[in-house]
C-alpha cells in the first residue's frame, strides 16, 4: 500500500489535530493536571470528548457500536496526542486493552463504558525494570473454580484509574491472560507519578479471580499478548512520531525568532544542516510507522518485524528532536516555563513503555536469524 493517507483518513487527521490543539493543550490538560496534583493525571470530561467524537471506538467493530476501522487510524489520533502531550488513556484503553478483549465475552462487558468515554482500562505485563514479556513470573494456579494470581506488576500505565485491567500470568497450560475488575480482592494498587508527570501503578496480586476472568482459552495467552503489543507497539511509536515532529517544529520556531552576534541563529549553516537531518530522520520514522499500521490492519506475517522496526526507530528519531530541541533552546530549554523539556519528559516514558530501541533492535535482529 502507498505510504500516504487515504482522503478520509487526511479528514480524521484534521478533526483530531483542531480537537487535540483546542482541547488538548499542554497549557489546558498537561500542566493543569500536574500542577493540582490529580491522582488519575488526564481529565474524564476529556476522555468523554475522545468517546463524542467517535476515537474511543476506531478499533472497536461496527456490530458492537465502534467504527470498525484501523490502526492507521488509530495512529492518526494517537499522532495529535504527541503533538499536544495530551493527558488520555486512548493508548491503554482504546487501542492495547480493546484488542485484548476483542471477540471475547468481556467486549461486551466494558466496550460500551469504553465507547461512552466511562470507562478506563490498563494493561499488566511487566514485572521488571525493562520491558520483558517473554519473562512472565506471576502464577496463575487453579483454586477451585478459579484462579489464584500471585505476584506483582510494574509500569502500569493508567493503572490507579482503571475500571478492569488485563493480566499477564503463567498458568501450568501457559500464559493466560485475565480480566480484573478493579476492588478485586486481593489486588493492592499504587499510584506512580512517572517522570512525564502522568501516572502509573505498581500492582501486587494475591487473590483468586473467577473463571469468567479470563480472557480467551487458558495457556493461550501469548498469541493474544503478541497481538495486543503489537497495537501498542505501533500506537506507541505513532505518539512518539507526532511529539517528535512538534518537538521539531517549536525548535525551528524558535530557531527563526533568537538573535546571536547580530543575527537570527536560525541563518547558521551548522543549525540548518541539523534540522534538516532531524526532518529526515522523523520522516523516516513517520513513514515505518505507518507500514506497520498497514501491516497490522492486514494481518500481515510481517507485521510482528515492522511493528518493533517502527517503534526503535520512531524512537530514536523523537528521542534527537527533544535532545536537539533543548540545546538549541539553550539554558531556557531545561526550565518549566518553557514546554519543550515537558517532551523530552514524555519522550522518556513512551521510549521505554512496550520495549525500548535496543529491545526491538534485538527482536528484529533473532527473527532474522541472527
Amino acid at each position: 500500500m502507498p505510504l500516504y493517507l487515504t482522503e478520509d483518513q487526511t479528514m480524521l487527521r484534521d478533526t483530531a489535530r483542531a480537537f487535540m490543539a483546542a482541547e488538548g493543550s499542554i497549557a489546558t490538560q498537561l500542566r493543569h493536571w500536574r500542577d493540582i496534583g490529580c491522582k488519575d493525571g488526564f481529565g474524564h470530561a476529556l476522555w468523554k470528548q475522545f468517546a463524542e467524537l467517535g476515537f474511543t471506538g476506531i478499533l472497536i467493530p461496527e456490530a458492537q457500536g465502534g467504527l470498525g476501522l484501523g490502526h492507521v487510524e488509530a495512529g492518526i489520533v494517537l499522532e495529535e496526542i504527541g503533538r499536544n502531550l495530551t493527558p488520555s488513556p486512548f493508548l491503554v484503553t482504546a487501542v492495547a486493552a480493546v484488542e485484548a478483549l476483542k471477540g471475547t465475552p468481556h467486549a461486551d462487558r466494558w466496550y460500551p463504558g469504553i465507547l461512552a468515554g466511562e470507562t478506563v482500562a490498563a494493561l499488566a505485563v511487566d514485572e521488571a525494570p525493562k520491558h520483558r514479556p517473554e519473562r512472565i513470573a506471576m502464577t496463575a494456579e487453579r483454586a477451585g473454580n478459579g484462579f489464584r494470581l500471585s505476584g506483582n506488576k510494574q509500569f502500569v500505565v493508567q493503572g490507579a484509574s482503571a475500571d478492569v485491567v488485563v493480566v499477564a500470568a503463567r498458568a501450568e497450560e501457559g500464559v493466560t491472560l485475565f480480566a480484573v475488575e478493579k476492588g478485586a480482592a486481593g489486588l493492592d494498587v499504587e499510584g506512580v507519578r512517572l517522570a512525564d508527570g502522568s501516572i502509573g501503578a505498581r500492582m501486587r496480586f494475591d487473590g483468586v479471580v473467577d473463571a469468567d476472568a479470563v480472557i480467551g482459552e487458558v495457556g493461550g495467552g501469548e498469541a493474544v499478548l503478541a497481538r495486543v503489543l503489537g497495537a501498542g507497539r505501533a500506537g506507541a511509536a505513532a505518539e512518539l512520531v507526532g511529539l517528535g515532529t512538534q518537538a521539531m517544529g517549536m525548535t525551528v520556531d524558535y530557531l527563526k525568532q533568537r538573535k546571536q552576534f547580530g543575527r537570527l541563529i536560525g541563518e547558521f549553516q551548522a543549525l540548518q544542516h541539523r534540522a534538516a537531518h532531524l526532518y529526515a530522520e522523523l520522516e523516516i520514522a513517520r513513514a515505518a510507522t505507518l507500514k506497520a499500521q498497514q501491516l497490522l490492519d492486514e494481518a500481515s506475517p510481517e507485521a510482528e518485524a515492522m511493528v518493533s522496526v517502527a517503534k526503535a526507530k520512531a524512537g530514536a528519531a523523537s528521542r534527537l528532536a527533544v535532545q536537539e530541541g533543548v540545546q538549541m533552546h539553550g539554558g531556557i530549554g531545561m526550565t518549566d516555563e518553557y514546554d519543550i523539556g515537558l517532551y523530552m519528559k514524555r519522550d522518556r516514558v513512551l521510549a521505554e513503555l512496550f520495549g525500548d530501541g535496543a529491545y526491538h533492535a534485538d527482536k528484529v535482529a533473532r527473527m532474522r536469524g541472527y
